[in-house]
């Protein structure tokens, strides 16, 4: 909502904005774009008088604005149909989908066009280090597209992503997830199954082959051309060096060798997947090769916070226990030999239901010590790492984690901190007890 926001102002729109909690990155973007903010949701705000209400999918019924708006009979639009009746419309629109490397693949998408001259529009789910802001709208008829499956709005339960319609369409791979909104994976597939139905049949359709439930997805129907990644007939990433460079080979027959800046499997797949879109949008890939070589990163995203005694402490958007293990084995391919203490919070509403709670502790078993914060969970985290032992520990008060780790922790140890929320400036938190006063500035890290 934040990168529509920015979109909207762009063009002209005097943009005004509320929530419950506004934090960086978004809360700093918003303010450098000059769009007001509202703490809360008073129904005060009517006073505003704006000529449409662009309502978000964290808005329900009881909300007091929103009950104005509707008593008052006001106009009003999910996010994602604003984008698409106001933005989308004219664009050749790449939609990344996918339950995890959505925001990654879209940046790394945006800036191998960017890098190629084509001037694209993004609208990404973080903020790439090379643009500084989530969403642009470009200058040209390229849009890149960070395509969620979570539901449009309270007034509308189709997954977001099928207001977009794109014609060049990736599907990185699909798990369980959102079980505030889904039954099963098999609800899950069905709308991707949807989404796929979107696609018209003169564009592309890129997905990972080694991943079954997509399979499943495109049995039930696909209308456009297909084109695979993780098959020697279609897209293959190597292994790397101690470098980082892995060859990128179509049909077994090598493009070039990128040297990544971001470590792991899942991060090399990300790359495949931007490098095939945007060769469908007419980017060779030896161009697209050149410019991940100067990729660097989303905020977020396995971001270095800080260092202090010799300790390094990273920001990781992880929230679901398979971005949990591939976070943890992406930090312990870039730095072999050091010691991993990860910090969990279980802040979605799949994690806090505790769905998959089991399947998180053998992910996050993969760390040397494991400090998990354990307030509002509806189920005993204590028990649930027990079988780790004495490197596990759950807390619910964050500072007493603060302090246990700032205690545990040596010279050379990397510390790897997994929320999708703010975690309580935690990051801060680690780096005073650890001396080091104040985190890296953004454009340093």
């Amino acid at each position: 909502m934040g990168g529509i926001a920015a979109l909207a102002r762009e063009a002209g729109h005097r943009v005004t904005g509320c929530d419950a909690a506004v934090y960086p990155p978004m809360s700093e973007q918003l303010a450098a774009l000059g769009i007001e903010l509202t703490e809360g949701y008073g129904a005060g705000q009517l006073d505003l008088a704006p000529d449409l209400w662009v309502v978000g999918n964290v808005v329900t019924r009881g909300n007091p604005l929103m009950e104005a708006i509707l008593d008052r009979r006001e106009r009003f639009q999910s996010g994602p149909q604003w984008l698409s009746e106001q933005v989308l419309r004219s664009k050749w629109v790449l939609a990344v989908a996918g339950t995890h490397g959505k925001t990654t693949t879209s940046a790394m998408l945006a800036w191998i066009l960017d890098r190629a001259g084509c001037a694209p529009g993004f609208l990404i789910g973080g903020v790439p280090a090379g643009f500084g802001v989530s969403a642009r709208l470009g200058s040209s008829d390229l849009f890149v597209l960070e395509a969620d499956e979570y539901d449009t709005a309270f007034f509308d339960k189709r997954s977001k992503f099928v207001h977009y319609l794109p014609r060049t369409a990736v599907l990185n791979n699909l798990e369980f997830d959102h079980a505030d909104i889904f039954s099963d994976l098999a609800d899950i597939e069905r709308q991707f199954h949807h989404f796929v139905r979107t696609i018209q049949s003169s564009g592309k359709v890129i997905w990972n082959a080694s991943d079954e439930a997509l399979k499943r997805v495109l049995t039930l129907g696909c209308w456009a051309p297909l084109e695979e990644l993780c098959t020697k007939e279609g897209w293959q990433a190597g292994t790397p060096d101690e470098g980082g460079a892995f060859e990128v080979a179509w049909q077994e027959r090598v493009l070039g060798r990128p040297r990544l800046g971001l470590s792991g499997a899942h991060n090399r797949l990300n790359a495949l997947a931007a490098i095939a879109a945007a060769r469908h949008a007419g980017v060779e890939p030896a161009a697209a090769i050149e410019a991940l070589d100067a990729f660097g990163g989303v905020r977020r995203r396995m971001e270095l916070r800080g260092r202090a005694r010799g300790v390094a402490v990273y920001d990781d958007f992880a929230h679901h226990p398979s971005a949990v293990r591939a976070s943890i084995a992406g930090l312990r391919e870039r730095a072999r030999g050091a010691r991993i203490l990860a910090l969990f919070e279980p802040r979605s509403n799949t994690m806090k239901s505790g769905v998959l709670k089991e399947e998180l502790a053998r992910s996050l078993g993969a760390a040397d010590r494991v400090y998990l914060h354990s307030a509002g969970l509806g189920w005993d985290a204590t028990a649930l790492l027990r079988p780790l032992g004495a490197r596990a520990r759950a807390e619910p008060r964050l500072d007493a984690l603060v302090a246990a780790i700032a205690a545990e922790v040596r010279a050379g140890d990397l510390v790897l901190v997994m929320s999708n929320g703010a975690f309580g400036g935690v990051h801060a938190k680690l780096l005073a007890a650890l001396g080091a006063g104040e985190p890296l500035p953004a454009q340093a890290r």
